[in-house]
């Protein structure tokens, strides 16, 4: 019997693949980074190509490395940067262009017009989302408005449309050899085209923005006992193993760190930073400007909700420091810089980079560095950035404290951050709650890993999970009140000076 469960992590700056045993622990990982393509300010772009054959590149990478064969895996899971869009031919499988990523602003004046009836709440009772330039719909009929060979594809029924999930299982399952067309109910739930209750793609917003309804894939659960096929024997793995768990990363994430029940959060912090609170098996509409959003659903059983804040720059925002500004030449030296000083001086940055998401969402806000005086040097930067993180988070958790009536005592952190000591000690100084970093922290890939692993009977169920979960450190709270609302009211300051600065 197979021992081991293998997730593709296919995330915004890299891919990897990472191999479990039964208790959650990692046994074998490869990575690999892909290139951030900037071709105009504010567009974000991928090589679709380069993706998938990174992905190749680690799965065979982390296989050798661990001394396993790909028949040793009992099943495949993939989690994934959620909007990013492609669109491919189905009988060659090469790319009509480079996908656009959910960072990408170019969509705006398709948003634009499309809250030109309705405003930007248009389709939120069916959607959960706001109409904004971070999901995928707007950057799908960009592609076909744009790219004539995407269109007459389209229009032929030979245009496949997916999000990166979409794009890895087609080509893990064969891809133009019969390769599946699916998308799990987490990422279709980002697409802004799918009926959060029906879970089903909505004919009517389909229509409003020229989507049309053979190009995209077939929704699933994301965790699905009918396996949407075997890897190709000639594929990577070098054997047949069923794929059958998808997850979008922030929800993947949730499921790593078990947040089960209501009331339950967790926050991610990567290349952006994500807040997710499970609600129920009811969605929630948020009235102060949080998502609602699929967590995840398993096979046979009904989905899940949550409420989710969206921060697009937070990981993000140090990488622009060590590779626009060179200001140091790994991400972690941040944290030494940090520590030369006890405070910012007063200043402030707010990484409005392609606007502001939650609870803003102001795609009109760009970048500022405020409070700036002589006395301010590169050690009081470092520390801004990464105070930026915590006071963006704060924000989500504000508003969700008032959307679901439920005030959050301890928040599950996770993420490539959370190893900088000072960001998680002044996050749970300005949120006043316990944060709690868990043993094994990669767990966006973990939740892929269970979503796929359940699927096949690998584990079996979620008490299984919940044992595997362990606490690995604990930031208490060590502010006085006084200070945390004078920081926080200087932050919001700070926030209302980026408005406006794109017409």
């Amino acid at each position: 019997m197979a021992k081991y469960v293998g997730a593709v992590d296919s995330g915004t700056t890299s891919s990897r693949f990472i191999i479990f045993d039964e208790q959650g622990r990692i046994v074998g990982l490869d990575q690999k980074e892909h290139e951030q393509i900037y071709p105009r300010p504010g567009w974000v772009e991928h090589d679709p190509m380069e993706i998938w054959n990174n992905t190749r590149e680690v799965i065979r990478g982390a296989l050798t490395k661990s001394g396993l064969k790909g028949s040793d895996l009992a099943a495949i899971g993939i989690t994934n940067q959620r909007e990013t869009t492609v669109v491919w031919d189905r009988n060659t499988g090469k790319p009509f262009c480079n996908a656009i990523v959910w960072q990408c602003t170019r969509t705006h004046e398709i948003c634009k017009e499309l809250m030109a009836d309705g405003g930007q709440d248009r389709f939120r009772d069916k959607t959960g989302l706001p109409v904004a330039t971070y999901f995928s719909g707007p950057k799908i009929k960009w592609i076909l408005d744009n790219i004539p060979e995407a269109r007459s594809a389209a229009d032929r029924g030979d245009a496949m449309f997916g999000t990166i999930e979409t794009w890895i299982i087609w080509w893990l399952t064969g891809g133009p050899k019969g390769g599946a067309h699916v998308t799990d109910v987490t990422n279709a739930s980002r697409t802004m085209l799918m009926d959060l209750r029906t879970l089903e793609w909505d004919e009517e917003i389909m229509k409003i923005m020229g989507v049309p309804a053979q190009g995209l894939p077939r929704i699933v659960p994301s965790s699905d006992e009918n396996t949407w096929g075997p890897t190709a024997e000639d594929g990577p793995f070098g054997a047949r193993a069923p794929v059958c768990g998808a997850v979008g990363d922030q929800q993947a994430a949730l499921v790593g760190q078990t947040c089960f029940a209501p009331g339950e959060a967790k926050n991610t912090y990567g290349t952006g930073c994500f807040l997710l609170m499970h609600t129920g098996h009811e969605p929630i509409k948020s009235e102060h400007g949080l998502v609602t959003t699929l967590a995840y659903q398993f096979s046979g059983r009904k989905p899940s909700y949550c409420l989710e804040g969206s921060i697009a720059i937070a990981g993000a925002l140090v990488q622009w420091l060590r590779d626009n500004l060179r200001m140091f030449d790994s991400a972690p030296q941040i944290e030494d810089l940090a520590r030369k000083v006890e405070d910012t001086g007063g200043m402030y940055i707010v990484p409005a980079f392609s606007g502001l998401y939650a609870p803003y969402w102001r795609p009109d806000a760009r970048g500022v560095m405020v409070g700036l005086t002589r006395y301010i040097n590169r050690n009081h930067i470092a520390r801004a950035v990464l105070e930026a993180t915590a006071f963006q988070t704060k924000d989500i958790v504000e508003a969700m404290n008032r959307d679901s009536g439920v005030e959050l005592k301890t928040l599950k952190a996770d993420g490539g951050m959370v190893f900088n000591e000072l960001l998680m000690q002044f996050q749970s100084d300005i949120l006043d709650v316990p944060v709690v970093r868990p043993k094994v922290a990669e767990t966006t890939c973990l939740g892929a890993a269970y979503a796929a692993g359940i699927a096949t009977g690998f584990w079996s169920g979620r008490e299984e999970l919940y044992n595997n979960w362990k606490e690995d450190k604990t930031w208490n709270p060590d502010m006085e009140e006084r200070k945390r609302a004078f920081l926080y009211a200087g932050w919001k300051k700070a926030v209302e000076r980026t408005y406006g600065w794109v017409e």
